[in-house]
C-alpha cells in the first residue's frame, strides 16, 4: 500500500480498532462490535476493490513464446473495403523455431511468401518483438511493430508507407462472408 494508507493505518485506524475494542470489551454494547465490524469490512471491501480493479487494468505481460502462431489483419479497428482487402491479402505466421513467413495471398491462396527471423528483447517487464527479415522484404515489414497490450491481449501495428499502420492480431485467417 502507500505511504498515505500507512500513516492512516497506524495513527488512526490501530489506535481506534484498540479504543473501540475495549470499549466493547468493558461495556458489552452491540453497537460497539458493530461499528468495529463495519470499519474492517470497509477496510477489507476496500483492499479487495483496489485489487479487482488493478487486476482489470494491468497490462499483458508478453513472453517470447506469446508472439508465436497466426496473425490477421485486426478487422475491428477500421470497417470496408479496405480492410477487407487487407485482410484477404496480408496474413503472417511466427513458429516456434523464431522464423517469421510472411505471406501476400489471394484469399486462401500463398501467392509469395517473405521470410526472416525474430528475436525479442525485455527492456521492461515485457518482451518486445524485432523482426529481421531477408531483403528484398514486404513493405508492411520494413519495420519493428509497435505492441499495444490489454488485460487480456494484445496487437501488433506495423508501419507502412503505402497503407501508414497496419494492425494484425493473433488469430487464424477465415474466409470472410
Amino acid at each position: 500500500m502507500g505511504f498515505g494508507f500507512n500513516l492512516f493505518f497506524i495513527f488512526i485506524l490501530v489506535p481506534l480498532t484498540g479504543i473501540l475494542l475495549i470499549a466493547w470489551l468493558l461495556f458489552k454494547k452491540k453497537w460497539i462490535g458493530k461499528i468495529l465490524g463495519f470499519i474492517w469490512l470497509g477496510i477489507f471491501g476496500l483492499a479487495l476493490l483496489s485489487g479487482i480493479g488493478q487486476w482489470l487494468t494491468s497490462k499483458t505481460e508478453l513472453d517470447k513464446k506469446d508472439y508465436y502462431g497466426e496473425y490477421v489483419i485486426n478487422r475491428d479497428y477500421f470497417k470496408g473495403e479496405q480492410t477487407n482487402w487487407q485482410y484477404n491479402h496480408f496474413r503472417f505466421e511466427i513458429t516456434d523455431e523464431d522464423s517469421i513467413f510472411f505471406y501476400v495471398t489471394d484469399k486462401e491462396k500463398i501467392l509469395k511468401t517473405f521470410r526472416g527471423s525474430i528475436k525479442t528483447t525485455t527492456p521492461y517487464s515485457s518482451a518486445r518483438l524485432i523482426i529481421e527479415m531477408e531483403q528484398p522484404t514486404h513493405h508492411i515489414m520494413t519495420s519493428n511493430p509497435t505492441t499495444y497490450r490489454s488485460a487480456w491481449d494484445f496487437y501488433l501495428v506495423f508501419k507502412s508507407p503505402k497503407f501508414y499502420n497496419v494492425f494484425f492480431e493473433k488469430r487464424k485467417w477465415k474466409p470472410i462472408e
